[in-house]
């Protein structure tokens, strides 16, 4: 059993470069908002908040997931007006233009060790046990831990939460933890992984729901499924914090390796310069030596790169590279230059040099005496100091200085390694002074572009638009790069940047505002978020929180521990399922999960895409009691060692959960599955449920009437109100649905399903091996939804809610869909209740469901349970805009790990779509929109195409053959995109108005 997650945190020397994360870094579950009467902590703070959604000032219990943080010291930072953003200390301080060369050694190099004098004001208790049981620690690093401990206290404070608690001696299970010094953690060799090694917690600071944090030791010690340190040069615990991370068998966040990356201010404008979204100052460089990564290569707009041979005997080459550069067109507007030095060994510890373009005799004196300090694989560089963009005041402009802007944006690595902006935040300040990242405060785009004379909304969008795109394509940049590195090229096999702090200056290019980036950086811009969002620790009735810069990132790390989990798990399969169902192939090759297949067809396609095929007849399921005693045999016979079983297919339902029960596996009683499986049993047993608690179960079930003979269609009508529903009992795919307005019309029914439909032969796969016995239920009016929940241990996890159109009646084949919802969202909040309590009122407990229902007037009711995954679909809308994966989330519940899900999921976009039917679109779904036109479109990503049946074979009761959907930043977009689409592809007609069923969604 793998042990329950962490999430640490260890502070730095100051002087260190800084890489994530820093003391102000703000942790938050991804669409959770901050409560106004319990605010999030301006730094240092993990905050996050209850799974439940009940408690929106807590933390959030990661479950099985052990994630890891260390954070180390950062340095003071020092930034000219509209210029790069070199960290410095304050000893650099110096008139803008100063021609004097400063010492290359920074402020603190010859310190004692010891951390700064400081003081943090308020009261709580230094009786605490801050040494870790079998490694202590020397004077200079104890001073340290207490350090920080006192700055996590002070913060706690300043967020108006509680004291951490010391509980060293009683430790209680937390998932996201804070170590305060690298003792506290022990890196062990990973047995069956040479050269890796896992990294173990034996004591930390956790963070539980409420704002409340406990000080614990762990014995034994707990193993970590992520870890993200803040990565220091110099000795000490940045140093220390750089080895913990190399070579982890859990994922990271951050290796040194690829902080010397990032930290390479030549590599990364090179590697900006070559994206066609990112503009980038106009630059110089000297390079002596170059790494192997900046030799050859295509030129760079803007950029020129001139490699020494050596360092001596240059005055020549450089006069004339520095002559051409100061007089090139590249340099456009600018009126002044800046020089620096670039490399690892110069982060935070060098002042830059600001000169007129016009001198340049100042600009090669300075490149020639920093030639002088370079060591192989430095540079210097000359660049062009944009000039601000002045914007128009309406009116006179204010009295006083010009202002200075800074902007600084958080983008995030989220699902497919696509990158995400998470949040921007700016600093504005005089511009005749230095401008830093800590010496300004921080503001919204709106509020610091309204105060340097910008105000109009548009102009405002169009600054935002662009600083999105160039962000983002910064950082996809940057995984293109990583993605071409060795393990040991980034200090580990598992090590990736999962995000990136990109500072602009806003300047003009063309006649338009353009974001022009000037630096990256592992956790500046993070820290600037943070501060933003710790403004709000004043409780402020009506305030709506913005989500956390940080939540995406957070989303992330829960993503890679999960897959860290559950690579390697043993898992049993149910039930392949049909072409709908590919994607779970390829999905557990990605994830490493190891399947072991039960299925009736011996010649299915999975057959040889597992570690294990077991052919047996699963559709016989008056002997599923039998058969899950006959299976377990089968399973111990061949030495399975399972961590888990389940299943996504109807039919195998029930099966499944015996088949648990005799293993000893996590799932739902089986006899939860049966009561969910008979929808009649639902619908009665739920109006049975009127509480406590309230609001009960009952009041979102519907009257309705079993029907197994003919007979009991008379006394149907007479108990259900008409028109009603008529449908199977154990039916999927809404194959046999009928709308009914009397009785001839239910008898002719009844009559006609026991006449086509008697068994599994006459339609595979919707559930006839339970036998076609029927249900009269009464029709509801109101629109219909499908919500996707998680479970574990009776508790919700996750919830994802969509909208459907109006069906073609008399049957009920769905005709379109949208997600996320457009509802209100106290009437989604309705719906996901009424789900909740439904699951729970049959005794669902644990597992992936999918809820049908209705929202009539008077609130939700309850078309039907489907006590597995999200059919057609929806498993892939869910994984596009919301990252998150209900197979690998269905697979960790079967193996008794909670998945670490956001209890308020944010979409990234909207999806809509419509079903394409044999009946209608045989025509063209056999020439002009064929299957290979469709999955074309799909590749060129014009739509989504989820092909839901083999072949295009026409009957009277017929499930759809594909789902056709277009992505939009707004439904009202993704609405037109899919309009326009499928009146070009011929979907579109009389007798299939596509306009009419995407009606719903306006």
């Amino acid at each position: 059993m793998v042990q329950p997650a962490v999430h640490c945190f260890l502070p730095p020397p100051p002087g260190a470069p800084h890489i994530p994360f820093t003391k102000h870094f703000h942790l938050h579950v991804p669409g959770v908002q901050p409560s106004s009467s319990n605010p999030a902590p301006s730094s240092l703070v993990p905050r996050t908040v209850s799974t439940q959604g009940q408690d929106s000032r807590g933390l959030i219990p990661l479950g099985d997931l052990m994630c890891l943080l260390l954070t180390l010291p950062k340095t003071h930072h020092f930034c000219p007006p509209q210029l790069s953003l070199d960290p410095l200390g304050p000893e650099w301080d110096c008139p803008l233009g100063s021609k004097d060369l400063e010492e290359e050694e920074g402020p603190w190099g010859g310190g004692s060790g010891l951390p700064p004098p400081g003081f943090f004001p308020g009261s709580w208790s230094h009786e605490v046990g801050l040494d870790c049981k079998g490694s202590p620690e020397g004077a200079e690093a104890r001073a340290w831990t207490v350090y920080y401990y006192s700055l996590l206290q002070s913060c706690l404070q300043q967020a108006g939460l509680p004291e951490t608690q010391d509980r060293s001696q009683v430790p209680r299970t937390g998932n996201m933890l804070l170590c305060l010094s690298p003792a506290w953690l022990t890196k062990v060799p990973a047995p069956g992984q040479p050269g890796e090694a896992a990294l173990l917690v034996s004591k930390a600071v956790s963070f539980h729901p409420g704002g409340l944090t406990f000080l614990d030791d762990f014995v034994p010690p707990r193993r970590a499924t992520y870890f993200l340190a803040g990565l220091g040069l110099g000795p000490g615990p940045g140093r220390e914090a750089a080895e913990l991370a190399r070579d982890l068998t859990c994922p990271t966040g951050a290796s040194a390796e690829l902080a010397r990356l990032l930290e390479d201010r030549l590599l990364t404008r090179r590697l900006l310069a070559q994206q066609g979204d990112v503009a980038v100052p106009a630059t110089l460089a000297f390079t002596y030596k170059p790494p192997a990564l900046l030799r050859g290569g295509d030129a760079s707009p803007g950029l020129r790169l001139v490699e020494l041979n050596g360092k001596e005997g240059q005055e020549t080459l450089v006069k004339e590279e520095v002559g051409a550069f100061l007089h090139s067109e590249a340099l456009g507007d600018a009126l002044q230059v800046a020089v620096k030095l670039s490399g690892w060994r110069w982060r935070g510890r060098q002042a830059l040099r600001l000169y007129p373009r016009t001198e340049l005799d100042p600009v090669v004196d300075t490149v020639l005496a920093l030639l002088e300090k370079l060591e192989e694989e430095e540079s210097v560089l000359v660049e062009a100091v944009c000039p601000p963009a002045r914007l128009p005041f309406p009116g006179s402009p204010p009295p006083g200085p010009e202002l200075a802007l800074r902007i600084c944006a958080v983008v995030c690595r989220t699902q497919g390694d696509r990158p995400l902006l998470s949040k921007v935040v700016c600093g504005v300040g005089r511009g005749d002074r230095p401008l830093r990242h800590q010496n300004s405060l921080p503001r919204t785009l709106e509020v610091a572009l309204a105060q340097c004379g910008l105000g109009e909304a548009s102009q405002v969008t169009d600054v935002r638009r662009r600083v999105k795109a160039a962000a983002e394509a910064a950082l996809a940049a940057v995984l293109a790069l990583e993605a071409g590195l060795s393990a040991e090229q980034r200090g580990g096999r598992q090590a990736r940047t999962d995000f990136l702090g990109v500072d602009f200056v806003l300047t003009v290019a063309g006649r338009a505002l353009t974001p022009v980036a000037l630096e990256l950086n592992g956790g500046l811009c993070l820290e600037a978020c943070g501060a933003l969002e710790g403004l709000w620790a004043a409780p402020r009735p009506g305030l709506v929180a913005e989500e956390a810069a940080a939540a995406p990132l957070v989303e992330t790390m829960l993503r890679r521990s999960a897959r860290y989990l559950m690579e390697g798990k043993q898992l049993l399969l149910l039930g392949a399922g049909g072409v709908s169902k590919k994607f779970v192939w390829e999905a557990a090759r990605d994830y490493g999960l190891k399947l072991h297949l039960v299925e009736s067809d011996p010649n299915h396609f999975a057959s040889q895409l597992v570690q294990t095929f077991i052919h047996f007849d699963v559709t016989e399921h008056q002997r599923d009691e039998e058969n899950a005693r006959l299976l377990a045999e089968l399973v111990r016979a061949r030495g399975l060692q399972l961590d888990g079983c389940f299943s996504y297919w109807d039919d195998c339902l029930v099966l499944t959960a015996l088949l648990c029960q005799e293993l000893g596996l996590p799932c739902s009683p089986p006899a939860a599955m049966r009561l969910a499986k008979q929808k009649s049993r639902t619908q009665l047993h739920l109006l049975c449920r009127h509480g406590p608690p309230w609001p009960a179960p009952s009041l979102y079930a519907v009257p309705c009437c079993p029907l197994e003979s003919e007979a009991d269609v008379d006394k149907a009508v007479r108990q259900v109100p008409l028109p009603g529903v008529m449908k199977l009992e154990f039916g999927a795919g809404a194959v046999g649905v009928r709308l009914v307005e009397d009785a001839p019309q239910c008898h002719e029914h009844f009559s006609r399903i026991a006449r086509d439909l008697q068994g599994e032969a006459d339609h595979p796969g919707i559930g006839l091996g339970w036998g076609n016995a029927m249900l009269l239920m009464e029709f509801i009016e109101g629109t219909e939804h499908d919500v996707d929940l998680v479970l574990f241990g009776g508790r919700l996890l996750a919830a994802f809610v969509s909208d459907n159109g109006p069906t073609r009646l008399p049957g009920f084949t769905e005709t379109a869909a949208c997600m996320p919802t457009g509802l209100a969202p106290e009437q989604e909040a309705q719906l996901v209740q009424a789900a909740f309590r439904c699951c729970l009122g049959c005794g669902l407990l644990d597992g992936v469901f999918n809820v049908e229902l209705k929202l009539t007037g008077a609130g939700p009711r309850l078309i039907e349970i489907n006590p597995r995954m999200g059919g057609f679909y929806l498993r892939d809308w869910i994984l596009e805009l919301y990252g998150v994966d209900l197979l690998l989330a269905a697979a960790m519940v079967a193996c008794g790990l909670r998945p670490a899900l956001p209890a308020h999921p944010r979409a990234r976009g909207h999806l809509v779509g419509v079903m394409c039917l044999v009946s209608q679109h045989l025509q063209v779904l056999s020439s002009t929109t064929s299957r290979e036109t469709l999955q074309a479109l799909h590749d060129q990503g014009l739509l989504r195409l989820n092909l839901l049946e083999e072949a295009l074979v026409p009957g009277e009761y017929e499930e759809p053959y594909c789902s056709v959907a277009c992505a939009g930043p707004s439904p009202a977009e993704a609405r037109l995109r899919l309009l326009g689409l499928c009146q070009g592809l011929g979907i579109d007609g009389p007798h299939y108005p596509i306009a009419y069923f995407l009606s719903h969604f306006k």
